[in-house]
């Protein structure tokens, strides 16, 4: 896979930071804030008014099987079409946010009427028993992705939240944020919706021995999500890459999403430039991954919905924070003495 990025603009990013620093507040008054904008400045061509969306990824994993969910896969199709009708969560936080919605079949077992459905396959197979897909069809679903989200751009959309819907899906995350990682499943691997104890200790026993057994390669992301992973993941993996080829902003929703960075950033390290966390999630891989990343999210609400929603929740803070970057007088003119950095 080769990919063109759009290059990224450090001069603009330096820039902001100065019109930041040059405004009637406290200097670094508005935190994180201040460094989203400033990244977003660096993107050419970003626009946070502009139209925006969500692009969900929809899709089926095999590891159901191993009872490490509370439901059942029948469940993905129940809520992607509730999705496609308009009365999901994210449907309704993406109406105050001013973003549409698109639920994109990407690997869901069976088509549902409403989302869009350019599958790669129909379901991955069950990582416990085999790898969850082949290299190809991860590879596909990677620039399927992509080709999304410039897509979208070409449409006019100017800023992508990042979602997924999927039953199984914190377990294929898990066991990718694991292999990246080389972390150990106990540490990484949360209840996810709703697990008992009993069903988290199956689930952990499940990713400690298909990580044992596939053996992912940490240095080759197409390897590990190939094995462990799951098409929603490898969706928003390419869709990361196809911000960064379109040139804005693609935001990252909760530790799938999260995960899904990680391995845009393994696979097209300089697609960084243009995510933007937006949550931090409960489950306990979160937080390691954007460590990983170096990244800071700034809502901490103990969200664990998916669907793209903390991402969506994200858009209205980025409208504030741009009313304060662009409306606000420079000390001078606020007659107020300027603040000097200690």
């Amino acid at each position: 896979m080769q990919f063109s990025v759009k290059q990224y603009d450090e001069e603009a990013r330096a820039r902001a930071y100065k019109r930041w620093d040059s405004i009637a507040k406290p200097l670094k008054g508005m935190g994180l804030f201040e460094d989203m904008v400033a990244q977003i400045e660096g993107m050419p061509e970003a626009h946070v008014g502009g139209k925006r969306c969500v692009l969900t990824f929809c899709a089926d994993n095999g590891v159901v099987a191993e009872g490490v969910t509370q439901t059942g896969s029948e469940v993905t199709a129940t809520v992607a079409g509730n999705m496609a009708a308009g009365g999901a969560t994210v449907c309704k936080m993406a109406k105050i946010a001013g973003a549409d919605v698109f639920p994109v079949d990407i690997g869901m077992l069976r088509p549902v009427e409403g989302v869009r459905d350019v599958h790669v396959l129909r379901g991955t197979g069950n990582f416990f028993r085999t790898r969850a897909m082949s290299r190809e069809d991860c590879e596909r679903a990677i620039l399927t992705g992509a080709s999304l989200v410039k897509e979208l751009h070409q449409k006019g959309y100017s800023m992508i939240a990042t979602g997924e819907m999927g039953i199984g899906n914190t377990t294929t995350a898990s066991a990718v944020a694991c292999a990246l990682l080389a972390a150990e499943p106990r540490f990484l691997t949360g209840k996810g919706a709703g697990l008992s104890d009993a069903g988290l200790k199956r689930k952990i026993e499940v990713i400690e021995q298909s990580l044992a057994r596939l053996r992912p390669d940490a240095n080759d992301a197409v390897d590990v999500l190939s094995k462990v992973g799951g098409l929603d993941i490898a969706g928003m993996c390419g869709a990361f890459i196809g911000g960064a080829e379109a040139g804005i902003p693609v935001l990252i929703d909760g530790v799938i999403s999260a995960v899904a960075a990680l391995c845009a950033v393994s696979i097209c390290p300089e697609s960084k430039n243009y995510m933007l966390a937006s949550h931090m999630s409960g489950e306990p891989a979160a937080r390691f991954v954007f460590e990983k990343l170096g990244m800071r999210a700034p809502v901490c609400a103990n969200m664990a919905l998916g669907e793209g929603t903390g991402a969506v929740a994200l858009m209205p803070l980025l409208d504030m924070a741009y009313a304060v970057y662009g409306g606000m007088l420079a000390f001078a003119e606020a007659g107020i003495e300027e603040y000097k950095p200690l």
